[in-house]
C-alpha cells in the first residue's frame, strides 16, 4: 500500500444504540426508495470539465411519454379497437391530474388506428395526450391534419447505417434537405413536429446530427412556440450509455448537452426513447432525465421491438423517487393494467418488477421469518398500497414454519394480535414437510392445495375466519 492511499485510511468507531436506524429517509416504506444526489457530476466534454447539477432535476417538469401502441405494437399481435382503449383509459388514470404520462403516439395509416384515436380522445382525458407517428413524408401530414392532432412525431434517421444503407440517400446534404422539406410541410399543416433521431448513438454527431439540430432550431425561429420542432433522441440499438465521460455517439450525458447547450434545444424539446438490447433501458432513461432531458419514452411493461422500451412502471417509480412524492400518480393502475395484459394474452414473467405474479413473493424461510417479523425486512416498499399486492410467501421444501405461518396468516387477512402463531400453524407446517421428505414431491404447493389443507388441518380457524 502506497504512502498516499494509507493517508486516505480513516478509522471508524462503533456508533452503539439499542434503537434501529431504518435510514427512513430515504427508505420511508409508503414510496419507493428515495434518490438522493450529494452533489454535481463532473463530465469532460470536449476536453473541458461540464458540471451537471443532478439536484435540479427534483425542479424540473420531467415527465413520461408513452409508445405502447407505437413501438409497443412492434413487439406482438395488433391490439384490438377495445383493447387500445381500455388500455389507454387506465393509463389516464395511472398518469393522474398532473399529467406525469403527458403524452401517447398512434399510427394513422389504417381505418382501425383512426378509429381508435377517436375513440381515446372521446373518453376526454386530458392526459396523456394523444399524438400520430407518420413517416418522413410530406403526404402523410394529411392524415394528421384530418386527425386534428396538434403534434405527430416523424421518423428522421441519423446514423449513416440508415441514411446511406436503408434510405438510399446519395448524400447527407440530400438527406437532410429532404428530412427539412417535410418539417416545413409540418409548419404549413399547423402541426408540430416531433423529429424521431433514429439510431443516434451510432450516428456521426459532428457531422450530421448537430448540423441537422441547428437547421431545425433555425428553422423553428419563424414559427410560434407551439409549432416548434421536439426532438426525440433514439437509442435504436440499446448502445448508449449512462456513465461518466464515455465518447460519443454512446453517451448520453455528451449527447444531451450537446443538443441541449450548444444546438439550444430546450430541455422541454427533448425526449429520450431507449431500447434493451444490453439491460439497460430504464437506467439509460432515467439517467437522460438527470442530464436535462424532460421526457422518457416507454412502453406499459417494456413491450416494444426486438428486447423493448423503457418499462412504463420502472420510469413511474424512478419519477416518484426523484420527485419524493406521487404527485397525484395512481401507482395500484400498474396491477390493473398487469391483470389486463395477461386476460388479452400478453405474458408477464412471474418475477418481473412490479407486474408479475410473483415479484414480491418469498419461498425462502428465512426470508418468510423475516416478512413476517417486519414486513419492511423482505419487501422493497408497502406494496399492498402502492400496487394493491401484499407480500406473498410461496411454500416449498425451503419455506420451514415461518413461510407456512405467513402464508396462513395472508391467507386469513390477520394482522398484529390476531395473527396465528406457529403452534397453531404446526399440523400445516408438518404436512408441507412431509410432502417433501416422504411423498418425493419437487414442485411448488399451490394455494388451491394449501387452502384444502388448511381446512382439513386447522378447523377451528377456518370455521371462525372463513365459516
Amino acid at each position: 500500500m502506497t504512502q498516499d492511499a494509507n493517508s486516505k485510511i480513516k478509522s471508524h468507531p462503533l456508533v452503539d444504540t439499542t434503537e434501529p436506524n431504518l435510514v427512513e429517509g430515504t427508505f420511508p416504506h409508503s414510496l419507493p426508495p428515495l434518490i438522493h444526489f450529494e452533489g454535481p457530476v463532473i463530465e469532460n466534454i470536449d476536453g473541458q470539465p461540464v458540471e451537471f447539477d443532478l439536484l435540479g432535476v427534483k425542479d424540473r417538469d420531467i415527465h413520461i411519454t408513452d409508445t405502447t401502441f407505437r413501438d409497443g405494437q412492434q413487439a406482438r399481435p395488433p391490439y384490438t379497437i377495445d383493447q387500445m382503449v381500455k388500455i389507454y383509459d387506465l393509463m389516464s388514470r395511472l398518469s393522474g391530474p398532473n399529467g406525469v404520462i403527458r403524452q401517447t403516439e398512434f399510427f394513422l395509416y389504417t381505418k382501425n388506428d383512426r378509429e381508435t384515436l377517436e375513440r381515446c380522445r372521446e373518453l376526454g382525458h386530458k392526459f396523456p395526450e394523444c399524438t400520430g407517428w407518420i413517416r418522413a413524408v410530406k403526404g402523410d401530414f394529411r392524415l394528421v391534419k384530418e386527425c386534428g392532432l396538434k403534434e405527430t412525431g416523424m421518423l428522421t434517421s441519423s446514423s449513416d447505417y440508415h441514411i446511406f444503407d436503408k434510405l438510399m440517400f446519395k448524400s447527407r446534404k440530400a438527406c437532410m434537405d429532404s428530412y427539412c422539406e417535410v418539417v416545413d410541410a409540418a409548419f404549413e399543416a399547423g402541426v408540430r413536429p416531433r423529429c424521431h433521431l433514429e439510431d443516434i448513438t451510432r450516428a456521426d454527431i459532428e457531422g450530421f446530427v448537430l448540423p441537422f439540430v441547428d437547421r431545425l432550431m433555425k428553422m423553428s425561429e419563424g414559427v410560434p412556440e407551439e409549432l416548434s420542432v421536439k426532438i426525440r433522441l433514439c437509442d435504436t440499438m440499446g448502445f448508449g450509455l449512462p456513465f461518466a465521460n464515455v465518447a460519443l455517439p454512446r453517451s448520453i450525458p455528451k449527447l444531451i448537452y450537446k443538443l441541449n447547450q450548444e444546438c439550444g434545444v430546450p430541455s422541454d424539446r427533448l425526449e429520450w426513447h431507449g431500447h434493451n438490447d444490453f439491460h439497460k433501458v430504464s437506467v439509460n432513461g432515467t439517467s437522460s432525465w438527470l442530464y436535462g432531458c424532460d421526457a422518457v419514452n416507454a412502453t406499459l411493461f417494456g413491450f416494444g421491438e426486438r428486447t423493448g422500451n423503457p418499462p412504463m412502471a420502472g420510469a413511474i417509480f424512478d419519477y416518484i423517487a426523484l420527485k419524493g412524492d406521487l404527485c397525484g400518480i395512481d401507482t395500484t393502475a400498474i396491477t390493473e393494467l398487469a391483470e389486463y395484459m395477461v386476460s388479452i394474452g400478453l405474458p408477464i414473467p412471474e418475477n418481473y418488477p412490479f407486474a408479475g405474479r410473483a415479484f414480491n413473493t418469498t419461498r425462502a424461510g428465512i426470508h418468510a421469518g423475516g416478512l413476517r417479523r417486519n414486513e419492511r425486512i423482505y419487501n422493497i416498499f408497502d406494496t399492498e398500497k402502492l400496487l394493491a399486492r401484499p407480500p406473498r410467501v410461496a411454500i416449498t421444501d425451503k419455506s420451514g414454519t415461518d413461510g407456512v405461518v405467513l402464508w396462513v396468516n395472508e391467507f386469513f387477512g390477520l394482522k398484529g394480535i390476531d395473527r396465528i402463531n406457529k403452534m397453531r400453524c404446526a399440523p400445516l407446517a408438518r404436512w408441507v414437510i412431509d410432502q417433501y421428505e416422504k411423498e418425493g414431491r419437487l414442485t411448488a404447493i399451490s394455494d388451491q392445495e394449501l387452502e384444502v389443507q388448511t381446512e382439513a388441518l386447522m378447523p377451528a380457524q377456518w370455521e371462525k375466519f372463513k365459516g
